[in-house]
């Protein structure tokens, strides 16, 4: 920015990356973001209803299981009592086994429900497999139903999230956006808000039925058999204690991840912006080098958090492994004791997994939430930055027509160590034009920043019609400013809409109007589509130039009170500067205009020049007044026409530097002392 603007992170196409930001704890970021889904608390109500449903009929499938094998070992069993005569009991044939000296099959047989002879009962293991298909069936939509509403849940978050982003981005004073990287910003808005769309979408229905699965199924090995539940708790704190080392050291990787893909997407987007200007001064290199140095953090950084959090998900296989051995070894024990049976001991093996996974799934997705929950705290931090202060209830208005604008004793820094403006006093009437002229530094955007209310004044006051535009809301005031920058600012849509921003409701004719007095509709006829052609997002089917007369045309349309032009024409060649300067002396009647000006031929004609150095208005007058002063206008007007090669205060320019450059300086001198005679 020029004229003294802030100091921010912006560095050009070879600097460093923006500082990684303090993240805040695990545990009150993911409680945050789990509140963004308190809005659909119904929808989540009725998610947590059918994933009990799907859980519950999923964990009795084994159970059934369970005792259809019983019925195929019973029917087996029997089959090799068939040659005992009828009517013989399962007790009788447990006591000739006990008599005969095989007390231990005997044991085993008790636990098992069979009549000797019978064989196998196919209806009722036809009506247990019926049972299992249907309950793992229901189960299935449910589960279905569910991942559905919920993906409903998280998108309608994810929205509201977006628009809270956005809305943020419209409270943030300018301060904010000076200091933050653009490619660092668009990172937060992108990236981050769509790892945490993945990882609610991804995690929340699976911790859902994790954790659902864990309950039912512990309930269930209860119910078969206490002993061998027991060992299976044992899995529940080594998860834990896993989990939670593990969880500790990936965090900070997570962290570090995210922040340095920030850096890098802030690397390409300003490298790329700026692309022609690498290429003329041959920094290819250092950006190759820049840009792999920033690649290869954000691939130690992402392959340090995967690595360590894909830990988990091996340690829970070990940990269930080791569990479901000793649940074989011990079942078994018990069914050679008769204390269980055959198909108990298969469903609580099942069960054993069922138990088991969820924790290691569990597990395994703590890289995801570490992931998600990293990036929520971007986006928070975004959320909980300062913003403007509030417009003030009720506020103050002035006139429709009022333009009259003042500066009353105004101080204002960007640092509070480093002064720029203090006691500024000017006043502007209705009609003037006022030129602001200075070195770069001096302090002339800074002007129109504290015009527009980017940034308010630390002390004084800048009065609109006799009243304290702080008293004003921002948008009243801005709404009766007109504005038109060194750097151009089209959006992706046709040249009519462009110059239409500037008032949306504008007829056609004073469209083509605005269009005529700024000369685009010199230029436009000659383009295919006319003012229906479309530009993209850069307008780089348009000139410099031609952009800039699009911008003026949109200031012409917006008709306003008091008009800001900052370089306005120093992208448009001589004769069309000569030509808007006459549109704008029209559009400037009844108006209060501020004109920042390099190139001081342009601003002879203004009521009111302004030179500024250091923060402060060192002189002011008219053209005239201000060359007979000999002072610091005086030596800025000779050192642009008529001494541009002789010494400026500048340091000489080194020998060998080639004579394109100094040739090239004093070419600009022709056109300018041809423009100061005239």
């Amino acid at each position: 920015m020029s004229g003294g603007g802030p100091r921010g992170r912006g560095h050009g196409p070879f600097g460093g990356g923006a500082p990684v930001s303090k993240a805040q704890n695990f545990g009150p970021s993911a409680k945050r973001l789990l509140g963004m889904l308190r809005p659909d608390a119904l929808w989540l109500t009725v998610v947590v209803l059918f994933g009990v449903i799907s859980v519950a009929l999923s964990v009795v499938g084994p159970k059934l299981l369970g005792q259809a094998t019983n019925v195929v070992v019973a029917g087996f069993v029997s089959m090799q009592f068939k040659n005992l005569p009828a009517g013989v009991t399962k007790d009788q044939v447990i006591g000739q086994l006990h008599a005969s000296g095989q007390g231990q099959i005997a044991d085993m047989l008790r636990g098992m429900d069979f009549t000797p002879g019978q064989g196998i009962d196919f209806t009722q293991l036809a009506w247990l497999i019926g049972a299992v298909l249907t309950v793992y069936l229901i189960s299935a939509v449910f589960m279905w139903l569910q991942g559905r509403i919920l993906n409903i849940v998280v998108q309608r978050a994810m929205h509201r999230i977006r628009m809270m982003v956005e809305d943020k981005l419209h409270r943030l004073p300018l301060s904010y956006y000076d200091r933050m990287q653009r490619g660092e910003l668009l990172s937060r808005l992108t990236n981050d808000i769509d790892n945490i769309g993945q990882t609610l979408q991804q995690s929340m229905s699976q911790v859902v039925i994790s954790m659902l699965t864990v309950v039912g199924v512990l309930v269930m090995m209860f119910v078969i058999s206490p002993l061998l539940a027991v060992i299976a708790l044992v899995t529940i704190p080594l998860t834990i204690a896993i989990t939670v080392v593990v969880a500790k050291r990936s965090q900070k990787m997570f962290i570090a991840q995210w922040a340095a893909t920030g850096v890098l997407n802030a690397r390409v987007e300003e490298t790329f912006s700026g692309h022609a200007i690498v290429k003329v001064y041959g920094h290819q290199h250092d950006v190759q080098q820049a840009f792999r140095g920033e690649n290869e953090a954000v691939y130690r950084a992402s392959f340090g958090a995967q690595f360590v959090s894909g830990i988990i998900m091996p340690a829970m296989m070990f940990v269930g492994n080791l569990v479901y051995v000793a649940i074989a070894v011990v079942g078994g024990l018990q069914i050679a004791a008769g204390a269980i049976s055959f198909g108990d001991v298969q469903a609580f093996i099942q069960y054993s997994r069922q138990f088991t996974q969820p924790l290691s799934q569990l597990g395994s997705m703590a890289n995801l939430l570490q992931s998600g929950v990293a990036s929520a705290e971007r986006v928070f931090e975004l959320l909980d930055e300062d913003e403007e202060s509030l417009d003030p209830d009720p506020a103050q208005t002035v006139p429709e027509d009022a333009s009259a604008l003042a500066f009353d004793d105004v101080a204002f820094r960007y640092l509070p160590d480093t002064p720029l403006i203090d006691g500024l006093s000017l006043g502007a009437k209705p009609g003037n034009t006022v030129a602001i002229v200075g070195p770069t530094g001096a302090g002339k955007t800074t002007l129109v920043n504290l015009i527009m209310r980017f940034y308010d004044v630390d002390s004084g006051s800048i009065r609109l019609a006799g009243v304290d535009t702080r008293t004003m809301t921002r948008a009243d005031l801005r709404s009766r400013t007109g504005m038109v920058l060194q750097d151009t600012w089209l959006f992706s849509g046709t040249i009519r809409e462009n110059i239409a921003y500037g008032r949306p409701a504008a007829a056609e004719d004073e469209i083509v109007a605005a269009a005529t007095a700024a000369y685009v509709d010199r230029f436009v006829h000659a383009l295919p589509d006319g003012y229906d052609t479309l530009l993209d997002d850069e307008a780089t089917n348009l000139s410099v130039g031609e952009r800039q007369l699009v911008t003026i045309a949109r200031a012409f349309l917006a008709n306003p009170r008091i008009l800001i032009l900052d370089e306005a024409t120093s992208s448009v060649d001589t004769r069309t500067e000569l030509l808007i300067q006459r549109a704008m002396s029209a559009l400037r009647t009844d108006r209060t205009s501020f004109v920042i000006a390099h190139r001081l031929s342009t601003i002879r004609d203004a009521d009111l020049i302004l030179v500024m150095e250091h923060g402060a208005i060192v002189e002011q007058g008219t053209h005239d007044e201000l060359l007979a002063a000999k002072g610091a206008y005086w030596r800025l007007y000779n050192a642009q026409f008529e001494a541009p090669v002789l010494d400026t205060g500048a340091p000489p320019i080194p020998a060998g530097v080639g004579s394109m450059q100094v040739s090239g300086a004093s070419g600009e001198a022709g056109p300018g002392v041809s423009e100061g005679v005239n």
